[in-house]
């Protein structure tokens, strides 16, 4: 019963991607969100010595959807769609690249390029995994190491686990929000927020 929920599911995203694809226009927006740290201003107001940190994502919408995490024993299953991880986003993998060295609860991830991913199995306490697994830029695409969302996720290329703070919200987020708070030239956060879920990890950067 299970195997046949996920592969409902996958067709389902299938179809969807598709039927956007006709309209012209995804129905999970592609969104970045960018920080510089690590650099100063001098007299003249100009910034330098900054390292630059991106995170490229799709950005799926409720359209409407109610409970969108679920609750016990299904917290999770929406949002996962049949994968076993969550790819923080929708369509392509998440992906965050760095030029700077950034340290999540002690352990430190190196300048470069990940893929990045949510475990949902704690509905408190996400961990968030950065991976050297690689992303397909469609679903049928045949690459080795990568994958299209989280499907074909596995821990092996996993380079940081880190657990990350969940609270409801009492605003929901019509569309994902991925966003660097509270940030100083040493560091600050990095927030999910979707529907009514706010994940936060703090991180500094060297």
């Amino acid at each position: 019963m299970r195997l046949a929920k996920v592969g409902i599911g996958v067709v389902t995203m299938v179809l969807c991607a598709s039927m956007a694809a006709a309209q012209g226009r995804p129905l999970s927006p592609r969104g970045q969100t960018s920080t510089q740290i690590g650099g100063s201003f001098n007299a003249e107001g100009a910034y330098s010595g900054g390292k630059w940190i991106d995170i490229d994502y799709g950005r799926p919408i409720l359209r409407g959807r109610t409970n969108m995490f679920g609750e016990g024993g299904d917290y999770s299953t929406t949002i996962y769609a049949g994968a076993p991880i969550w790819r923080v986003g929708a369509d392509v993998t998440t992906r965050i690249t760095t030029e700077a060295t950034l340290v999540f609860d002690g352990k430190t991830l190196p300048p470069g390029e990940y893929s990045m991913f949510a475990d949902l199995a704690n509905p408190t306490a996400w961990t968030l995994v950065f991976s050297n697994l690689g992303a397909k830029q469609s679903f049928r695409e045949e690459t080795e190491n990568a994958v299209w969302g989280g499907y074909g996720y596995t821990d092996g290329l996993d380079v940081l686990r880190a657990s990350m703070t969940v609270s409801e919200h009492p605003v929901s987020a019509d569309q994902l929000i991925v966003a660097f708070t509270d940030m100083t030239q040493q560091g600050g956060n990095l927030t999910i927020w979707f529907a009514d879920q706010i994940a936060t990890i703090p991180f500094q950067a060297r």
